[in-house]
């Protein structure tokens, strides 16, 4: 799988002070990395035409959708996706009008390998848009386009082998988990008879314990720290169900799990510490055609969204903590479906909602941050 690797894992000889000769002692450098994510990335057909505006007329060009926020993923040393929908190899039976079944041209892999993004998940209720087929040519494009994933699988075998990638010397194991691989409303245990392996990416299936044994094996497999993808909670609401806050406790109450990555809600919900440990509920949408412009029935604030930054240090030798949260708060600008910035001088009405979102459950809940 791909991943962003550093190196640079010792410090200078250090000389221990004793009689006679001294021997150099070699004493390894704590290890640091950092860590981003978003939220829901949906190629509904009006992002489609957007990127064949931006090719010319002839195929699709998705970059200058991200030209914005390019540099604040960029620079994390490891930026993971959510991609919510199927991509085709081909560019054909792409995503229909008037409809919830999605398909992305390739195209938008190379665009999110240009954005920063070395990794993403797969697992939502659009995973099944296209059947097994649809699943297959969504991980070949990623794995053409270089960026690492977790969530659907090709086959048994890649469903029990969750990516590790190596971060500054870091291994980060990453799982993902969706409330359905149908596109059906409520959360069901329901797999594919042609993909029974699936079942493995259903956390209502899984529950709680189901979910720390895969993060207990990825852990026996070498990672330090493990991240968890989870398609959950109710659409357009911003506070977290009582589900959701009592499995991200479940969760987290076990040394194999160390951070969680909420998406589905396609608003931003808030972030929680427990422990020493973060969840963000709902990352919001990313990039998507969602807005009132679009559908009187929308929200406004599902234009809202986020790319949360995380800082995990080896606070002692061998002990890895996430030490610092904080959020760039994003905007889809329609028509043209550009994600920029949303700042307190720009876009200011987008930056004020998410900043609330995100410390709805209370000022001690969360010490999360704005980048400004």
């Amino acid at each position: 799988m791909a991943a962003t690797a550093r190196s640079g894992t010792t410090s200078p000889v250090a000389i221990t002070p004793g009689d006679g000769d001294v021997e150099p002692v070699t004493t390894k450098r704590l290890r640091r990395l950092t860590l981003a994510a978003v939220g829901d990335i949906l190629v509904h057909r009006p992002v489609i035409a957007s990127a064949q505006a931006y090719a010319g007329g002839g195929g699709y060009v998705f970059d200058p959708m991200f030209d914005e926020v390019r540099e604040a993923i960029s620079a994390a040393d490891l930026a993971i996706c959510h991609q919510e929908t199927p991509i085709s190899a081909d560019d054909s039976d792409l995503s229909r009008s008037g409809t919830l079944s999605f398909n992305a041209p390739r195209q938008i892999a190379s665009a999110l390998r240009n954005a920063g993004f070395r990794a993403c998940d797969t697992a939502s209720n659009h995973t099944w848009d296209r059947g097994l087929a649809g699943v297959e040519q969504t991980l070949d494009v990623l794995d053409q386009a270089g960026i690492g994933h977790k969530g659907s699988a090709r086959n048994a075998d890649e469903a029990a082998h969750p990516p590790i990638y190596e971060v500054n010397g870091v291994k980060i194991g990453h799982l993902a988990f969706s409330y359905t691989i149908y596109n059906e409303a409520g959360p069901n245990t329901k797999a594919p008879p042609e993909a029974p392996w699936l079942a493995s990416m259903l956390w209502p299936l899984q529950g709680a314990q189901g979910i720390l044994a895969q993060a207990h094996s990825v852990k026996e497999r070498g990672a330090e720290f493990v991240v968890i993808s989870m398609h959950w909670g109710s659409e357009y609401v911003h506070e977290p169900s009582a589900e959701q806050r009592q499995l991200a406790r479940d969760l987290l109450a076990s040394p194999d799990v160390d951070l969680i990555l909420g998406h589905h809600a396609h608003v931003v919900q808030p972030c929680e510490k427990i422990g020493n440990e973060y969840v963000s509920y709902g990352m919001g949408n990313f990039l998507s055609n969602q807005s009132p412009t679009q559908e009187p029935t929308l929200r406004v604030d599902t234009q809202d969204g986020s790319i949360v930054t995380y800082t995990i240090e080896e606070v002692a030798p061998g002990r890895l903590e996430t030490t610092q949260m904080t959020y760039v708060p994003t905007w889809v600008v329609i028509p043209g479906h550009k994600v920029v910035q949303a700042t307190p001088d720009r876009h200011a009405d987008s930056y004020n909602r998410t900043v609330t979102n995100m410390n709805r459950l209370g000022a001690d809940a969360c010490d999360a941050q704005p980048a400004f």
